[in-house]
């Protein structure tokens, strides 16, 4: 077994990524138009692989989302009325839009968050499907029967749009969990102000530029700025019926709090910490190839990743084994060095320090670094995809959400004892179970507290399908018929037919 430490891997260089013609304008984007802030603040938006300044974004303020707010309210009532063909047939052109640019989309992600090119290019082919998914749902959403429920009375069940929704979305799959908002709330007929994160704002306004022509002015508004300054107005504005976040716990809590005081509804999907549970008679091999993908997807910045094996104690060594040699292989790089480039940087020097200082807390608590275990040499804010072995029940790396390309593993002797350990954790977002025995496969993915449950597999996700979680990994469900229902309400008419 080649075991590879930090020191000794190098990430691969590209040419430098500055090719500004792939930036959309940097202002606000308003009722259709490209609008200056009323501050003078900004933000500097910066290439995590390399540290360089891409560009500066405006940090709006109150004052500027309650334009956008403004402009998003005034367009609500006509685009509410269009029946769904109509909205289906925009959603249409939007997705065809995205698709066109798709090439030129990823390369933009890839500049602005560091992604490899395999994962930029996935996330815009997702993005393209969620829009087209969305436009056949919105033309074949499901009820109750009309009918006589009280005597001489017939009800009807009505499906309206909210109104005007606040969407706030994180910075890892900044295009990807922008669509997952945009495409349901516009489908539903809803309008809508959305703050992209101010670390990687750039594909969303990209698709703010591309998608100008396709949408009535006021119908989808970008604001940039800070989460304290833009997602809290959003979330208290008496105009907003409904504020929609992707993003950490603390953030959702803070809108949840000031969104109580105009009793809006809230749609949040936070962290994650996803328990692989491996049973003795499990593929082993299959397992960690699949955890090659599933727990470093995105450098390990993904809520639903595979990033804390449960294994049986009596496979853990050989596991571990096949674990590292795969992680061992992986190749760390630029987006431009390369198609096989795997791992790209954190996003950021802060979060780059937070998923080091994680790593020193698990060698503390007595975790042994297998592979990997720190930072990369060289510019960017690279760290090493890791595997920490013979960690402690209890552990804080088993318990926090790290966001990073770490794998945690930990072994148990009994079923009752893995599903225990594994629901111990405050979120319930994703988990998965390896295991031969179909039957125990059911009771297991049964006893798991998490909104998806993945069998012999992990991080397949289908637009299909919904996505969201149970404790604190929030409430409400992205992607699937679901996010329609969520992005709408329900109205009960009945009428007296004596009368």
């Amino acid at each position: 077994m080649a075991l590879v430490n930090a020191q000794d891997r190098e990430v691969l260089r590209g040419p430098v990524q500055d090719d500004t013609r792939l930036l959309p304008p940097t202002d606000l984007f308003i009722n259709g138009q490209w609008q200056s802030s009323h501050g003078s603040e900004q933000a500097v938006v910066i290439d995590p692989g390399t540290e360089q300044e891409i560009c500066t974004v405006p940090r709006g303020d109150a004052a500027d989302v309650d334009r956008a707010v403004a402009a998003a309210k005034e367009a609500a009532r006509s685009w509410g009325a269009l029946v769904p063909r109509e909205r289906a047939q925009i959603l249409l052109r939007l997705a065809q839009r995205l698709e066109d640019h798709a090439a030129e989309l990823a390369a933009l992600e890839s500049w602005n968050t560091g992604k490899p090119p395999a994962v930029a290019a996935d996330d815009v082919a997702s993005a393209v499907d969620s829009f087209r998914f969305m436009a056949g749902a919105a033309r074949s959403t499901t009820t109750v029967a009309s009918g006589q429920y009280a005597e001489g009375h017939l009800s009807l069940i009505l499906r309206e749009p909210l109104g005007v929704v606040g969407a706030v979305t994180p910075w890892n799959y900044p295009l990807l969990m922008g669509v997952w908002k945009i495409a349901p709330i516009l489908a539903a007929g809803n309008t809508m102000v959305i703050k992209p994160s101010e670390s990687t704002p750039l594909s969303t306004l990209k698709f703010a530029e591309l998608t100008a022509d396709l949408l009535p002015a006021g119908v989808f508004n970008v604001v940039t700025g800070r989460g304290s300054v833009i997602g809290q107005r959003l979330a208290e504005h008496p105009d907003v019926a409904m504020v929609a976040l992707t993003g950490s716990v603390g953030s959702g809590s803070a809108v949840a709090r000031a969104a109580a005081g105009s009793v809006k509804r809230v749609h949040l999907e936070l962290g994650g910490k996803a328990p692989v549970v491996i049973l003795p008679d499990a593929d082993l091999a299959a397992a960690a190839a699949a955890l090659r993908t599933a727990g470093y997807w995105n450098a390990g910045q993904e809520c639903g990743a595979a990033c804390r094996v449960l294994v049986h104690a009596s496979v853990a060594e050989e596991f571990t084994s096949l674990l590292v040699n795969e992680v061992s292989s992986m190749v760390v790089g630029e987006p431009g060095a390369g198609s096989e480039v795997e791992i790209g940087p954190m996003i950021s020097r802060q979060h780059y320090d937070r998923v080091l200082e994680h790593l020193q807390r698990a060698a503390a608590d007595g975790a042994r670094v297998a592979v990997g275990g720190g930072a990369l040499d060289g510019p960017g804010y690279f760290i090493a995809p890791t595997v920490l072995a013979d960690v402690p029940q209890g552990a804080a790396c088993t318990q926090e959400e790290i966001f990073g390309p770490v794998v945690t593993v930990e072994t148990f002797e009994e079923e009752s004892e893995a599903m225990e350990r594994a629901n111990e954790v405050p979120f319930g977002l994703a988990a998965s179970v390896w295991t031969r025995d179909t039957a125990r496969s059911h009771r297991l993915a049964s006893a798991l507290d998490a909104g998806t449950v993945w069998v012999n597999s992990h991080l397949v996700l289908a637009t299909e399908m919904p996505w969201g979680g149970f404790k604190g990994s929030g409430y409400g469900r992205d992607l699937s018929a679901y996010a329609l229902d969520d992005y709408s309400r329900t109205k009960h008419v009945m009428h007296n037919q004596q009368a």
